[in-house]
C-alpha cells in the first residue's frame, strides 16, 4: 500500500518495506519466492484474503476498541501504566494496533520522546488512512520472528499454508506471535508458542468470540517444532517469469502444483538411473487451453554435477528426428502423399548426402505409415529433397518454429536434426496435432488465459488428423507383457528422436487434452553412448503420461478423410486399376479423395516405374520390338516397381519374372525396362567363421555381372567401396563383427542387389 501524505512529517519518508516476490501456481500457492533486497520474507496480501478466524483473534486479543478508537486508547495506556507500576516491572503494553504500525513504519527509542513520536505518527496514520488500510498494514509488516514479516509469509513458512486457510487454533497462534516473535517462535520454542496461543484461545473465550467447544478443540491442537523452506518447486520456470515480469510481486502462472510436485519427483528418481552429469528436462501443455502445466526444466536443481541451472526447455538442441511428423503432414497438404505411399528405404547411391538409418539396414519398399511410425531416415531424406528443403524451414517458421541453422544454410540433414530448437518449440509445435493443425503461442500466465489466442497455421486439419493417427500406432515402451491392455486407456500419438552422436534424446506425446515433451541429455553437449530416444526419454514420457489425468476421448476425424483401398506398386486406388496390377493391397488415409501415384521421375533410372508396355510373340511368349514383322503378335502391359527396390521384391514382382526374355529373331529397338545386376561368389544365408580361434578374420571378395558404370558398395548401410566395370575388391571384416550382414551393391542407374550373410 503506498502511503504518502503533505503533512509536516510525511509518511512518505518511511523506511521503504519491500515484498518479497512470489511465483504462484494456478491455485495461487507459491511455487518459488525470493526474499526482497534485505533476506526478507514478506508477501503481499489483502485484508479480503485473509481468514476471518484471524482478524478476530487479532483484534479481541491485541486491540479489542480497534474500530472505535482514534489511534491512542488512553484506557489501554492507563491500565498497562497502572499493571506496570504495581507489579515494578512492564506487565503490558498499552499499543493499539495503529500504533504497533506506527513503530513498525518509523522504529523509535524506548524513552518518553520515542513514545510522544510513536503517538504523533500514529494519530497522522489515522487522520489520512482508514481503519481496514491500517489494519492491512499490520498484516503485510508485522513481525514474525527472524526474517519473516507479515502474517502470509508466517503462514507459509511455519504453516505451510496460506493465510485464507487458518484453522482456530493457527488464527491464534499467528495473533500472538508479534508480541515476541523471538520467543515464540514455533520452529524454536514450541512450547512457549503454545503457552502463548493458549493465553489467546482463552481471552477468546472470556470475551465470547468463540464458543467454548470450538477453544476446547482448538487446545486439543499441537504446536510442533517445524518450519517450512521456501518452496522451491519450479526455480527455473519462476526465475524466467521473474525475469520476464520485473515489476510483479505476485506472478500468477498457469502451473499446476500437484502435478510439478509428481513430476518433479519422478524426474528426480528418474535421473539416478543414468550416467553421471546427465539431466532431464518436462513440459506438459493443456491443448484446450494452450496453458503450460508443467514445466520442469533441469532433473537437480543447483545439482552443478548435472548443470542444474540450465534451463533445458529453452536451450537449443538439435531435434534428431522429431521433425519429421511435420514433413510428412505438409507432403500430405501438398498432395505428395497419402498415408500408404510406396517409399524407398534403399542406399542413395547419386545423392551428396548419404545418411543411414539407426538400425544399420535398409528395408527396401515402405509405406508413408511404416516409414514414420519406425523413424527411417532415408525415405525422409528423399521426401523432404521432394518436397524442398527451404520450403520445409520457412514452413516451420511461418508456423513459429525457427530453427537454428549452422551458416543459415538449411540442406538435407535438417530433417534429420542439422539444426537447433527448444523443447518448448517443439512442444508448441507438436501441440497442432491435436488442435486442427493450428500452432496456439504457450501460455504461462493466469491472465493470458483471458485474452484470444495467439495462432498459427503449421498443417490443415485433415493432415493432422492423420499425422496423429499414424503416431497413434506405435506401441509404448515395455507394452510387450501381460498389462498391455491396461496402457490402452491412455493412448497417445508419441515420436522419439536421437542428435547425432547420442547427444539428446526426445520423445513428444499428443492426446486430445494434452502435449507432453521430454529430453534427457548432457547439457553440456557430450555424449550418452546406448541412451536414445526409444530407450530414455520414451520411457519417461509414459511415466508422465501414468501421472495424468488421461481419458479416451479421442481427437476427431474431419470428413474429408476417408479411408480408401490403394495398391502398389502404381500407388492408385484398387478401384481405378486391372487386378493384374495390384500386387500388394493397403487401406490408406487419403485427404479430399486425392489419391497421388507412385513417384515417378523420368529422368532418374532408378526411380522408373509404372505401367510398362511390351509387344510379345504369341507362339514362345518372348518378347519383341514393335516392328517385328510376327503374325499375331500381341501388346501386354505390366505394373513395375520402382527399379531400386529389385533386391527386396520376391521373385514373381521383380522385372525379370514381370517382363519375358528377348526373342533373339526379332529385337529391333526395345524399350529398356532393366539393366540386370547381380552380386556373385556370395551365397545368400551363407554363414562365414574364423579358421580356429587364432586364425584370421573371415573375408569375402565383392564381385558383380552385370549393371551400367561405378558400383558402389554397403555393409550394415555403411558405404565401404566402389568398384569400376569388371573390377573386385575384398572386404575383411573386424575381429568383433559378428551376427548379420547386409551387403548390398548398387549401380550408376540405381541397380541393386543384396546377399545377406551371418558371422
Amino acid at each position: 500500500m503506498a502511503v504518502t501524505t503533505n503533512s509536516i512529517t510525511p509518511i512518505s519518508k518511511t523506511r521503504a518495506k519491500q515484498f518479497a516476490r512470489v511465483v504462484v501456481d494456478e491455485n495461487n500457492r507459491p511455487l518459488r519466492t525470493f526474499a526482497d533486497d534485505n533476506g526478507i520474507w514478506r508477501y503481499p496480501i489483502s485484508l479480503q484474503q485473509v481468514s476471518p478466524l484471524y482478524i478476530e483473534a487479532l483484534i479481541n486479543y491485541e486491540d479489542r476498541w480497534f474500530w472505535y478508537h482514534h489511534g491512542v486508547n488512553p484506557f489501554s495506556v492507563l491500565r498497562a501504566t497502572y499493571q506496570n507500576i504495581t507489579q515494578g516491572r512492564i506487565i503490558s503494553g498499552g499499543s493499539t494496533l495503529s500504533m504497533q504500525v506506527a513503530r513498525i513504519l518509523h522504529p523509535h527509542s524506548r524513552s518518553i520522546w520515542g513514545k510522544l513520536q510513536q503517538v504523533l505518527r500514529t494519530l497522522q496514520l489515522e487522520w489520512h488512512l482508514t481503519k481496514p488500510q491500517i489494519l492491512q498494514l499490520y498484516l503485510n509488516n508485522a513481525p514474525f520472528g527472524g526474517t519473516i514479516e507479515g502474517v502470509e509469509a508466517a503462514s507459509y513458512s511455519y504453516l505451510n499454508k496460506s493465510a485464507q486457510a487458518l484453522t482456530h487454533a493457527e488464527a491464534a497462534l499467528l495473533a500472538v506471535l508479534p508480541q515476541a516473535p523471538t520467543r515464540y517462535r514455533p520452529d524454536l520454542h514450541n512450547q512457549a508458542a503454545q503457552h502463548a496461543r493458549d493465553k489467546v484461545l482463552n481471552r477468546l473465550a472470556e470475551f465470547k468470540v468463540w464458543p467454548q467447544s470450538v477453544i476446547d478443540d482448538a487446545k486439543l491442537e499441537h504446536v510442533y517444532s517445524s518450519r517450512f523452506k521456501s518452496p522451491q518447486l519450479a526455480p527455473l520456470f519462476a526465475r524466467r517469469l521473474l525475469n520476464q515480469h520485473p515489476k510483479q510481486l505476485i506472478i500468477k502462472s498457469t502451473i499446476n502444483g500437484e502435478l510439478q510436485q509428481n513430476l518433479h519427483d519422478l524426474i528426480t528418481n528418474y535421473i539416478t538411473q543414468l550416467p553421471t552429469r546427465s539431466s532431464a528436462a518436462i513440459l506438459v501443455v493443456d491443448n484446450r487451453t494452450s496453458a503450460v502445466k508443467a514445466y520442469i526444466g533441469t532433473a537437480d536443481f543447483a545439482n552443478t554435477k548435472r548443470f542444474g541451472y540450465i534451463d533445458m526447455i529453452q536451450a537449443i538442441r538439435s531435434p534428431g528426428s522429431t521433425l519429421k511428423p511435420f514433413l510428412y503432414g505438409l507432403a500430405l497438404d501438398d498432395g505428395l502423399i497419402h498415408s500408404h505411399s510406396l517409399l524407398a528405404d534403399t542406399p542413395r547411391n547419386n545423392a551428396h548426402y548419404r545418411p543411414a538409418n539407426f538400425s544399420g539396414g535398409f528395408n527396401g519398399p515402405v509405406s508413408v505409415l511404416s516409414a514414420l511410425q519406425r523413424s527411417l531416415n532415408i525415405p525422409a531424406v528423399d521426401l523432404l529433397q521432394r518436397y524442398g528443403v527451404n520450403r520445409f524451414v520457412s514452413q516451420l517458421a511461418n508456423a513459429g518454429l525457427a530453427l537454428s541453422i549452422p551458416h543459415n544454410e538449411p540442406n538435407l540433414s535438417v530433417i534429420l536434426g542439422g539444426g537447433g530448437t527448444s523443447l518448448e518449440g517443439l512442444v508448441q509445435q507438436y501441440s497442432a496435432l491435436a488442435n486442427e493443425g493450428q500452432v496456439h503461442q504457450l501460455r504461462y500466465l493466469q491472465h493470458e488465459l483471458a485474452q484470444p489466442k495467439s495462432t498459427r497455421r503449421l498443417l490443415s486439419p485433415a493432415s493432422a488428423w492423420v499425422i496423429q493417427a499414424i503416431l497413434s500406432g506405435i506401441s509404448r515402451p515395455g507394452s510387450i507383457h501381460t498389462l498391455a491392455s491396461m496402457y490402452e486407456t491412455k493412448k497417445i500419438a508419441w515420436k522419439t528422436g536421437t542428435s547425432y552422436g547420442y547427444r539428446d534424446s526426445w520423445a513428444i506425446g499428443v492426446n486430445k487434452h494434452y502435449t507432453i515433451g521430454v529430453w534427457v541429455g548432457r547439457p553440456d553437449g557430450t555424449p550418452m553412448p546406448g541412451h536414445y530416444g526409444g530407450s530414455t526419454a520414451g520411457p519417461l514420457l509414459f511415466k508422465v503420461v501414468d501421472n495424468l489425468d488421461l481419458d479416451t476421448v479421442n481427437i476427431s476425424k474431419p470428413d474429408n478423410v476417408t479411408a480408401k483401398n490403394i495398391c502398389w506398386p502404381l500407388g492408385t486406388l484398387y478401384s481405378d486399376q486391372t487386378k493384374m496390377f495390384c500386387q500388394q493391397k493397403h487401406q490408406a488415409w487419403v485427404i479430399d479423395e486425392v489419391v497421388p501415384p507412385t513417384w515417378h521421375r523420368e529422368d532418374a533410372d532408378a526411380w522408373q516405374n509404372g505401367l510398362f508396355t511390351y509387344w510379345f510373340n504369341p507362339i514362345n511368349q518372348q518378347r519383341v520390338s514393335i516392328d517385328c514383322n510376327i503374325k499375331g503378335k500381341r501388346a501386354k502391359q505390366v505394373a513395375l516397381w520402382p527399379k531400386v527396390l529389385e533386391p527386396w521384391l520376391i521373385k514373381n514382382q521383380r522385372r525379370a519374372a514381370l517382363i519375358p526374355k528377348l526373342d533373339k529373331q526379332c529385337v529391333g529397338a526395345l524399350p529398356s525396362a532393366s539393366a540386370t545386376l547381380r552380386i556373385v561368389g556370395i551365397e545368400n544365408k551363407s554363414i562365414y567363421r574364423k579358421s580356429g580361434v587364432n586364425g584370421e578374420p573371415p573375408s569375402i571378395i565383392l564381385k558383380t555381372v552385370g549393371g551400367s558404370g561405378r558400383k558402389s558398395w554397403y555393409i550394415n548401410a555403411k558405404q565401404h567401396y566402389q568398384t569400376l566395370e569388371n573390377e573386385t575388391t575384398t572386404h575383411v571384416f573386424s575381429e568383433t563383427a559378428q551376427g548379420d550382414q547386409q551387403i548390398i551393391v548398387q549401380d550408376e542407374l540405381g541397380n541393386t542387389d543384396m546377399v545377406t550373410i551371418s558371422l
